[in-house]
């Protein structure tokens, strides 16, 4: 590490319940990166992560209020450095790999460097997990832009001014959707590195619930579209709305200019309903893309107050 002695580092690792991998990860990291501190975040585990932790070498703090996205919004409060590296403390990332991501984030001045999980084992996933990281990762691209191909990857490098500037809400895992959502919507300098992705050490149990977990990065990712692009939201929404109230009102309106009478009155409230539920909606789009623009600006300028150290290539 003899090329970032001008840089200050630290390694942060969200823990909870992981006394059968965390001492792994912490000794790895300090053959990787001596000098370097660690600080694991403890989250209410229940068995002996702390002592593991402690004794393996790392500083170990407590965050009280329960989920990943409460643990990584105290460690980003709490700890100053240069560019952070932030990891599962699971002992399913490469930690050889964490050189690298520096060193591209470093020398490319990048705000955020994900390590896209790379695995030939089957036992790495849990069912459906793959399937599910493609689509939400799928989604997001989609609406965002496509820069990453691995959304929902636990292994990043930051750089101080993203840290300092990410505005986190989530509570539990949709934390990595915010990272990304976070950089793709502000249009930061990012990239991806493939890493290996093992599966957990036994006995190690994943504290990650399938389709829960799922259906609230999926409500993550809508609520963030009606933050962040609430005009294109709304917009689709009028659409639906006026296609619904034509589609309904048009028979009666035919009905009505060949023989001069309105047949079916409820049907016909409900498709003028509709299509002023349309116009509405698109007006409130309208309006909240103001105000969304004038959060992003300041996301912007917050971002801006914090510089970035380059490493000059040699």
């Amino acid at each position: 590490m003899k090329s970032y002695d001008d840089i200050k580092i630290a390694i942060l690792i969200p823990c909870y319940n992981e006394e059968m991998a965390i001492g792994q990860v912490v000794r790895s990291f300090r053959e990787v990166m001596r000098d370097v501190p660690i600080y694991v975040y403890d989250n209410n585990s229940t068995d002996k992560t702390i002592d593991v932790a402690r004794y393996a070498g790392a500083i170990v703090r407590t965050e009280t209020l329960q989920g990943k996205g409460h643990v990584v919004r105290r460690m980003f409060s709490d700890i100053e450095a240069d560019f952070y590296v932030l990891v599962d403390g699971d002992a399913t990332y490469e930690v050889e790999a964490a050189p690298k991501l520096l060193k591209m984030a470093h020398e490319q001045g990048l705000d955020m460097v994900n390590g896209a999980r790379v695995t030939t084992q089957k036992a790495a996933y849990r069912r459906g997990h793959v399937l599910g990281n493609k689509l939400l990762t799928g989604l997001v691209t989609l609406i965002f832009g496509r820069r990453l191909t691995d959304m929902l990857s636990g292994y990043r490098v930051f750089s101080k001014r993203f840290v300092k500037s990410f505005p986190s809400l989530s509570r539990g895992f949709e934390i990595e959707t915010e990272f990304t959502i976070h950089a793709l919507g502000l249009g930061l300098p990012i990239g991806e590195i493939p890493t290996k992705y093992v599966e957990r050490p036994q006995g190690s149990v994943s504290k990650l619930k399938t389709y829960q977990d799922g259906i609230r990065i999926l409500g993550t990712i809508v609520n963030i579209v009606r933050l962040e692009k609430p005009f294109s939201l709304f917009s689709i929404i009028a659409f639906i709305l006026f296609v619904s109230g034509i589609s309904l009102g048009w028979p009666i309106i035919s009905f009505y200019l060949d023989h001069g009478i309105v047949p079916r009155l409820p049907t016909a409230i409900l498709s003028v309903s509709f299509i002023i539920l349309s116009f509405l909606s698109f007006v409130c789009g309208l309006i909240l893309d103001t105000v969304a623009i004038a959060r992003k600006e300041k996301k912007y300028l917050a971002y801006l107050s914090y510089p970035i150290k380059f490493l000059e290539k040699k």
